[in-house]
């Protein structure tokens, strides 16, 4: 998001960085909602080992 940011403000050059769940495309849609997943159940598994007394 930074860098996108950064693009449009003109302090960065301008490159082909999709902006995730936003950007048309197949293969950056999927590849954003796998990387989701894939945070998401390691903060899941991750939360149930920290508070297991």
């Amino acid at each position: 998001m930074t860098e996108n940011i950064g693009m449009v403000m003109g302090l960065l050059p301008i490159t082909g960085v999709p902006l995730m769940f936003v950007s048309y495309g197949g293969s950056s849609v999927i590849t954003s909602y796998i990387l989701i997943g894939i945070l998401l159940n390691i903060s899941s598994k991750r939360q149930k080992t920290i508070f297991v007394k």
